[in-house]
């Protein structure tokens, strides 16, 4: 895992501009801490920050090899975990390596497949590669868009990074935002249009997606989309299929030359994850897993369950720890760990993020790369196998729009009637809501409800999952943390995308067929343990630490907000809901959104055009 950015000019000599590169290229040190390199041409530049996980002495970056006397050079970030068959594969076709990296195997799969090579590759990835005699660059991302990656054109070339940060470096882009992106960010808020990168002229390469440069213009081209077919397989088989999938991908997501370990939650995604690690652990030789996880001092005082939260983590953590005889660490946070935070949790995702949740989340990932380089998540769970409430819960309202959007506060319900005009916020939501609708793989005959599951697990896979992969991706890879998310997986989406909801259900429980698929690696409390978010902080010190934060943004009317936001609104709220005597949980919600965007704007200095 690592951190990538160039530029490409065809007009300026870019072997004059090594400061400028090596600004984009030093702006990815947290994600490669382990070493650094620069590749410079007339037209291209093309920088690398490595976090060393494979091969530790060879795999340097930018790597080149030579082709009819001109080279072709790499930058890339990730894993490809069948790197070791196409090696062998390449090898056969005459190629010969220097190192045991996955990024050798890349630089030549495209050396022997050109821009098709992508389709070989099982993994997740983002990379460039310029080649020198074509004069062309290729950008690439792997299918569900694990590993991000940036791009703006600008007027005589482009810009990449793995995050925002690299392209703020250079002078040709600037930190605005218009009314597209404030309706990102107040419209769509927990979703994100694919591609989008809120800043102005900011793009992410979409999933599955590759992306041809070349002087004359650009091509982007799909390599993978998910699609719909029939599912052939009864109850017996669909179950076993899934079991020895996941199996598979787990043990290929072992391979690390650094110290790995498993986030553990004590859910039932995580802790299938990690019990399937362990038993390939345990093939393998390497002895008993190592795993985390995050809680709050004092949490059982003050925990009152909920819809969403059911549940306690910690003695299902240690249910799952003792069962599997783990080498466990519980992360313990006092609230006020979380105060001043939020500049490490900006500075991570270049954009609003969940506040005091990205908060606990880096913490953890801090604490854990103390011993760990590598962590295997459970993340990815409930969009593949659908385990939010909106697929069980599907009020009126859903139909007409994102389904989560019903489920939380809604923000932009704080913009005043001239900014949401200025906006067109409803009107950008339909628009982009009717987009979705519109690439969705139905399959032909499917019953009315059958059709319906498929557009809440399509929707969900291509507008929520991308925002959750990016949190986990930014925050982990702040303080050089990998993080790999077998749930992730094509040929698995792939299977239970198509799925029959009332199989996916069986038994009557979310995520059925993941939980009948693996009930012997478990607890059976684990097993048959309800859904529960990320922990979060519930002492009331946290809450009047927020409101002090709040009733200070109210009084402050230098906010780059000020001319967007409906300040008598927002103080009205906050006393109805107080003399109401229900605390303030709506605009709780509606405050942590809103410093950050605010936060946000301040950080980045950003300016609405």
């Amino acid at each position: 895992m690592c951190g990538i950015a160039g530029w490409v000019d065809w007009e300026c000599d870019l072997t004059r501009q090594r400061t400028v590169a090596q600004a984009m290229t030093d702006s990815m040190a947290c994600r490669g801490p382990d070493a650094e390199g620069l590749w410079l041409s007339e037209r291209a530049a093309l920088g690398h920050r490595r976090l060393a996980v494979i091969d530790l002495e060879g795999g340097a970056q930018p790597m080149a090899a030579d082709r009819d006397a001109d080279q072709v050079v790499l930058t890339y970030s990730g894993e490809v975990y069948n790197f070791r068959q196409l090696r062998e594969t390449l090898r056969a076709a005459g190629h010969r390596f220097r190192t045991r990296s996955d990024t050798e195997v890349v630089l030549r799969g495209y050396l022997e497949w050109g821009e098709s090579c992508v389709e070989h590759f099982d993994g997740m990835f983002a990379f460039a590669i310029w080649d020198e005699r074509r004069q062309e660059l290729l950008l690439a991302r792997d299918r569900f868009g694990i590993k991000p990656l940036y791009y703006a054109v600008t007027d005589t070339g482009l810009l990449f990074g793995s995050e925002p940060k690299a392209l703020l470096a250079n002078p040709g882009f600037s930190a605005q935002v218009d009314a597209e992106g404030l309706a990102e960010l107040f419209g769509l808020n927990k979703g994100r249009s694919p591609g989008h990168g809120v800043f102005r002229g900011l793009h992410q390469l979409l999933p599955g997606h590759t992306l041809r440069v070349e002087r004359h213009g650009m091509h982007p081209t799909c390599y993978w989309r998910l699609g719909s077919h029939t599912h052939e397989d009864d109850l017996a088989t669909t179950t076993a299929t899934v079991r020895g999938m996941l199996e598979d991908i787990v043990e290929r997501q072992l391979v690390a030359d650094v110290p790995l370990c498993s986030l553990l939650s004590g859910g039932l995604d995580s802790s299938v994850i990690t019990a399937l690690a362990a038993r390939g652990l345990q093939r393998q030789g390497m002895g008993k897993p190592v795993t985390f996880a995050v809680d709050f001092e004092n949490s059982d005082a003050f925990f009152r369950p909920s819809s969403q939260r059911p549940s306690q983590d910690a003695p299902f953590v240690r249910l799952m720890a003792d069962h599997l005889e783990s080498q466990h660490t519980d992360v313990m946070l006092r609230p006020s760990d979380l105060a001043g935070q939020q500049e490490h949790t900006l500075g991570a995702r270049d954009l609003p993020g969940h506040g005091d949740m990205d908060a606990s989340l880096y913490l953890l990932c801090r604490e854990i790369r103390r011993h760990s380089t590598v962590a295997l998540s459970g993340e990815g769970a409930d969009e593949v196998f659908g385990g939010y409430p909106w697929f069980v819960d599907q009020p009126p309202e859903s139909m007409r729009n994102f389904p989560w959007r019903s489920t939380i506060p809604d923000i932009a319900s704080l913009l005043s009637p001239d900014a949401r005009q200025r906006i067109r916020l409803e009107e950008y939501v339909a628009d982009r809501y009717a987009e979705a609708l519109a690439e969705v793989p139905y399959l032909e005959g499917e019953a009315a409800a059958d059709r319906r599951i498929r557009e809440l697990s399509y929707l969900t896979l291509s507008h929520y999952l991308p925002l959750m992969l990016d949190r986990k991706d930014r925050i982990a890879m702040a303080v050089g943390l990998e993080v790999r998310v077998p749930f992730c997986d094509h040929q698995l989406l792939d299977y239970v995308f198509n799925i029959p909801w009332s199989m996916r259900t069986t038994s009557g429980a979310e995520k059925g067929i993941l939980r009948a698929a693996t009930a012997d690696l478990l607890p059976s409390e684990v097993a048959t343990r309800r859904k529960s978010g990320f922990p979060a902080v519930q002492d009331p010190v946290y809450d009047e630490q927020l409101m002090a934060r709040l009733e200070g943004w109210l009084a402050d009317r230098s906010s780059p907000l000020d001319d967007l936001v409906d300040r008598q609104h927002l103080a009205a709220m906050l006393q109805d809901e107080t003399q109401a005597g229900v605390g303030w949980r709506r605009s709780r919600a509606l405050a942590k959104n809103l410093l950050e965007i605010d936060g946000w704007m301040r950080r980045y200095q950003v300016r609405i055009c």
